[in-house]
């Protein structure tokens, strides 16, 4: 029986002895995901301008909606600030689910390490936020400037790498023998895009809404994006906690998990 410490450095030594591996895997998956459309890569940056297009028309010409500490630029920047960490789990989640079926080929050889196949959908879908987000960055700048906040940015996109991994390795894990389950994540994102606070701050939520907002993992990490980029006088202490702390249970119990799980994938795929 191994020890909690070697429990917990597992997934970190694999994935540290694969690296080189992992590298060209993901490198591979960004280029079948953009090859063959007339735009290309450029789509990394025409998705969440068109997302964020419809969201400011929504809010600021159609709900009003007026915020107290921005004029209606940086309401924009806030409203980016949610919508692409939000995109960024969503092309996760939507690729990762159905990623073992789909890689059934891979599974079967035994030289490939299945545990890289959740994990290369995730890292294959960070295109659009990374993008994104320099944009984001450089726009930010150029409108109000940005704090020191900012510097935490690297780690807060590293833990939702780790959470999202977490997850995909149970549920693709899961949707091996349950393929219902890629058909009730592509809902479950519908829905999380309604619940989650892309266009507004956690102080904005009505005390008897909380308890709902506060469910939704997704939402602490866009308030921690919030926090870090535009409300830099209000550091995302306890969001951060609750990002770090559960990006990295459910990274180590997503490893195991799957690594259980994987001895019956080649006769269920």
């Amino acid at each position: 029986m191994s020890s909690p410490v070697t429990f917990i450095a597992t997934p970190f030594i694999q994935l540290s002895r694969k690296r080189v591996l992992l590298r060209q895997t993901v490198a591979q998956e960004i280029r079948q995901r953009y090859v063959g459309s007339v735009f290309g890569i450029l789509w990394a940056l025409l998705q969440p301008l068109l997302f964020l297009l419809i969201y400011a028309a929504v809010f600021l010409y159609i709900y009003k909606v007026r915020f107290q500490l921005f004029n209606s630029d940086e309401y924009v920047l806030l409203i980016f600030c949610g919508l692409l960490p939000f995109l960024g789990f969503a092309e996760a989640l939507s690729a990762g689910v159905s990623s073992v079926v789909a890689n059934a080929g891979l599974i079967k050889n035994t030289l490939f390490p299945i545990e890289l196949v959740p994990l290369k959908a995730v890292l294959g879908t960070q295109v659009t936020q990374v993008v994104g987000t320099g944009l984001l960055i450089v726009a930010i700048l150029y409108v109000r400037g940005i704090g020191l906040w900012a510097l935490l940015l690297p780690i807060l996109w590293l833990f939702q790498l780790m959470f999202m991994a977490g997850l995909l390795w149970v549920l693709s894990g899961l949707n091996v023998f349950f393929r219902d389950l890629q058909q009730i994540v592509s809902s479950l994102i519908l829905l999380l895009m309604l619940l989650s606070p892309i266009a507004y701050t956690l102080d904005m939520v009505p005390e008897s809404m909380r308890l709902i907002v506060n469910a939704n993992p997704i939402a602490h990490f866009i308030f921690c994006y919030q926090s870090l980029l535009m409300l830099d006088q209000q550091p995302p202490t306890a969001s951060m906690a609750f990002v770090s702390l559960s990006s990295l249970l459910l990274f180590i119990f997503g490893h195991a998990f799957f690594r259980r799980l994987k001895t019956v994938f080649i006769d269920s795929v």
